[in-house]
């Protein structure tokens, strides 16, 4: 940074035209600039400024260097600007990634009130099973992901962190329940869990979102274990039925490769939905 100041002084020398007036601008001593515009002669190689009776004025190097100097400045101004308001959290994105229980029904509220918080973040939140959001995350592409069923292979990793419990029911139609199973597909944390706890469950249909299982269980295709955060308003409304199973609990976990290594935007997410806040 020693020659950005170097400039500065240069640049304030030439716009006051004066070494007296420039360095009272820049509050130092006029020894003090003079040493600072001799640097920066020496360092480009070329005399930059004529002094005389009549004050100071650029020499034909020093007027190649006006430009350079002021769009040089400029970017670094900018740069400060940018980083200011990145760590103010006014600017800035957040890469996360869960799976389709958390960013339907979990998430949601937390990141509304985080968005309201700092209108200045962009979220890009990617939808994805669990092993899809743990590659994502220790390839680079996702700063937190949102997970269950974590494996002490995928933990060795990266940085997790307990957020929140979650409660898994067997729903099925208002009337008579299929015994066959409505689910995601493999490599689905729910159709692990599924797997786990019912070995030889018949699965009729693989569905991408828990809207389309909802759907189809609402119509009678079958029965599906999802969470009772997903099916509240369906039980409420008696468009789905409890089965009466005994519930399955997990946890989801806060994934991220280390608290360090989060960008600032991340990093207040993260305290955000570790405190059940919007953390400012």
């Amino acid at each position: 940074m020693q020659m950005f100041h170097e400039l500065r002084h240069f640049l304030l020398v030439v716009e006051h035209g004066t070494f007296t007036e420039a360095a009272r601008q820049a509050g130092l001593s006029q020894p003090a600039l003079s040493a600072s515009i001799r640097r920066l002669e020496e360092q480009l190689g070329a005399r930059l400024l004529h002094r005389g009776p009549g004050g100071a004025r650029p020499t034909a190097a020093g007027d190649a260097l006006l430009a350079p100097a002021r769009r040089s400045l400029a970017a670094v101004e900018d740069g400060r600007r940018a980083v200011a308001e990145v760590e103010g959290l006014t600017a800035g994105e957040v890469r996360l990634g869960a799976g389709p229980t958390a960013c339907t029904y979990l998430l949601p509220p937390a990141l509304a009130a985080f968005r309201a918080a700092h209108p200045g973040i962009r979220f890009r939140l990617t939808e994805a099973h669990s092993p899809v959001v743990w590659a994502a995350l220790l390839a680079g592409d996702i700063d937190l992901g949102v997970v269950s069923d974590v494996s002490a292979e995928q933990q060795s990793g990266a940085t997790v962190e307990d957020w929140q419990a979650d409660e898994l029911i067997v729903v099925g139609p208002p009337g008579p329940a299929p015994p066959e199973w409505v689910c995601f597909p493999r490599p689905s944390a729910l159709r692990t869990v599924l797997e786990r706890a019912w070995p030889d469950a018949d699965v009729v249909m693989e569905l991408g979102s828990i809207a389309a299982v909802k759907g189809n269980v609402r119509a009678g295709v079958g029965r599906a274990l999802v969470s009772r955060a997903a099916v509240e308003r369906d039980l409420q409304q008696g468009r789905l039925r409890d089965l009466g199973e005994p519930p399955i609990h997990r946890r989801f976990v806060l994934a991220h490769r280390g608290v360090e290594q989060l960008p600032p935007a991340a990093a207040a997410l993260r305290l955000a939905l570790l405190s059940g806040g919007t953390s400012s």
